[in-house]
């Protein structure tokens, strides 16, 4: 995926979970953080972030601009929350997830529950996909949630019925960032979900952690990495 029109600033702070301060070229600008996660490791003070300027006519906007990365050290690391769905969608349809796919559709209803994806192959299968996106790094091991997610953890319960009523499931965490050697549940923030996974995946869940390549205006997944469970 490619956003239009990026600019380079220099992270000041963040009032509340949706705005950040932002100076550009000497001036400080307001901009939407499209990530509710805490992020903390990511946006502190005087870090280089990259915004999309969607331009002085942006009308029904709150906000001229919207922070899509940032800097940590030697990684980029793209924050939309948005992304990551983008990016797999791309990869599906590419035949990166499932080889001789014939439909791909978001937002997928089964039963009470919604799914990011529902998908058919032309052998016959078919089955749902939920979607997490991380930016949650420390020494190469990314890991999801950075914070609890009640919604992550009935997320998992939901495709472990979905697998014993015959589908396909998987849960994919797609890594906003390149250069990691593994992923692993974040137990130490919200065990529950650690434990979700793992039963998850004794149910034949299929896990799936995949890396992408960042540039300030792009975002592109590029092959799978290691999971620890």
């Amino acid at each position: 995926m490619k956003y239009n029109s990026i600019i380079q600033g220099r992270f000041l702070e963040r009032p509340n979970r949706f705005i950040a301060h932002v100076e550009v070229e000497g001036r400080e600008v307001i901009a939407h953080v499209k990530n509710t996660g805490r992020c903390k490791e990511l946006l502190t003070p005087g870090a280089v972030v990259y915004l999309q300027d969607w331009g002085a006519d942006h009308t029904g906007r709150k906000t001229r601009y919207d922070l899509i990365a940032v800097r940590k050290g030697s990684l980029l690391v793209n924050m939309d929350s948005q992304a990551p769905n983008k990016v797999f969608a791309e990869w599906a349809g590419s035949g990166g997830f499932v080889s001789g796919l014939s439909c791909l559709r978001p937002e997928a209803k089964w039963g009470n529950s919604r799914f990011d994806f529902y998908w058919e192959a032309e052998d016959g299968h078919r089955g749902f996909t939920e979607v997490k996106g991380v930016t949650l790094e420390h020494d190469g091991l990314v890991r999801f949630p950075d914070a609890p997610t009640e919604r992550g953890v009935k997320h998992l319960e939901e495709l472990i019925l979905a697998r014993e009523e015959g589908y396909d499931t998987a849960v994919c965490f797609v890594i906003q960032m390149e250069g990691t050697r593994a992923f692993s549940p974040n137990d130490e923030t919200h065990p529950a979900f650690g434990t979700a996974l793992r039963k998850a995946a004794g149910f034949g869940v299929r896990m799936v952690a995949v890396e992408c390549h960042v540039t300030p205006d792009t975002l592109q997944i590029t092959k799978e990495i290691p999971i620890i469970l």
